[in-house]
């Protein structure tokens, strides 16, 4: 069966400027490539602020789309880039997919939908036809089910925000079910777990994943959270120390110490000033957690290590023993540590996902066992609140 431009021009919401050029079908290896171009560059808009900008150059670009005709398709364009007066030079959206994404918006829906309904990741790839390229970064996370230590460990999809896997509790056997579900080739082709230094989902990581050591990376978040509690810890103490003497300079100060500069008021920033500037000890440790945190700008493996090596030696000879026992724990982590900085993995969007769960969680007014909370976390992120902006869900089924 032929492939007709006006019917995919239909599929794919194409619109002018853009229009399908031509179709390429290759009815020996039942592949076909869509061809687009934009017809019109005088109208080309910057995708920040939508204002008509000047064309700067292109760069040829392929999405995967779903299958048309039983034919393994992909869409193939040169998309312009614009000089934009404010933001500079930037690539134009295309009305098949969003930014930064190597498949379209209809490809991206069908997926959601097998990733909710397989009973692993490898029955969806395999119905989709697709590598385990696609799923190859993961974050792993817990929350909690209800009140009191009952958690769930959450494995999720950092690009599309899709809840992959939901396990009971937070042990090695929770992650484990996850792995349980994917090939051999797809754990060999995982490139970046990233985790808190939880100790459970390290040890299944290694167990199950072919060189964990070089694709588990410790989340920054994480990271940045727990120097922060040392610090608090050293204010703590000291407080305790300068009010039996009569000083209260570090009386409600707990905060100063652990916001972000960029969103103090100026009041705040002006009694911060004298604080961080002065002998308190509590100072020191902030400033070192300050130093720790320029440590994940770095690109190269020994760089990174050479400085964060000087880090742990500031840390270890500062006297300040929270500092102290953070800076070990670091010590003892730093491979996972280092493998963030280089696969640029993060927990954020982890994060994002377990708020939206906490949400499920509060619309259903809790749930009497954690399967039930399980079922509805998988409902409601892979449904059709994943879905891309402005799609219209038929799109999905044509």
């Amino acid at each position: 069966m032929a492939l007709r431009i006006e019917d995919i021009n239909h599929l794919l919401g194409i619109s002018p400027p853009w229009e399908v050029s031509e179709i390429k079908q290759d009815k020996a290896k039942f592949t076909a490539e869509i061809h687009v171009v934009c017809s019109d560059r005088s109208v080309l808009r910057c995708p920040d602020c939508d204002k008509v900008c000047p064309g700067y150059n292109h760069r040829l670009r392929k999405w995967r789309h779903t299958g048309i005709c039983d034919y393994r398709t992909q869409v193939v364009a040169h998309v312009p880039r614009i000089t934009c007066s404010e933001h500079g030079i930037k690539t134009v959206s295309v009305p098949w997919t969003e930014a930064r994404v190597h498949f379209t918006t209809a490809f991206e829906a069908r997926v959601i939908e097998w990733l909710q309904d397989a009973t692993s990741i490898s029955a969806a790839a395999s119905r989709m036809g697709v590598s385990w390229t696609m799923v190859a970064h993961i974050c792993v996370d817990e929350t909690s089910s209800k009140k009191g230590h009952n958690y769930i460990t959450v494995v999720s999809n950092p690009k599309t925000g899709t809840v992959l896997y939901v396990g009971e509790g937070r042990t090695i056997a929770s992650l484990e079910g996850y792995y349980d579900g994917c090939s051999s080739a797809q754990l060999d082709a995982l490139e970046s777990v990233s985790v808190d230094m939880w100790p459970a989902y390290i040890s299944a990581t290694k167990a199950r994943a072919p060189g964990a050591d070089e694709k588990i990376a410790f989340d920054r978040f994480h990271v940045a959270k727990y120097i922060g509690t040392a610090v608090d810890e050293v204010r703590r103490q000291e407080n305790r120390e300068l009010r039996k003497q009569g000083i209260e300079d570090l009386i409600g100060t707990k905060y100063d110490w652990l916001t972000n500069r960029r969103n103090m008021s100026v009041r705040q920033k002006k009694r911060f000033q004298q604080l961080k500037t002065s002998s308190l000890k509590t100072a020191r440790a902030w400033a070192i957690k300050e130093l720790s945190q320029k440590l994940w700008l770095y690109v190269r493996r020994a760089w990174a290590l050479k400085a964060w090596k000087r880090w742990l030696s500031w840390a270890m000879r500062c006297r300040l023993e929270p500092m102290k026992k953070a800076a070990k724990t670091i010590k003892t982590h730093l491979w996972g540590i280092l493998n963030a900085i280089i696969l640029k993995a993060s927990n954020g969007p982890a994060e994002s996902i377990n708020s939206r769960i906490k949400a499920v969680k509060i619309r259903a007014r809790g749930f009497r066992n954690k399967q039930r909370f399980a079922n509805a976390s998988y409902f409601y992120l892979g449904g059709l609140d994943l879905y891309p902006a402005g799609l219209r869900k038929q799109v999905a089924h044509s």
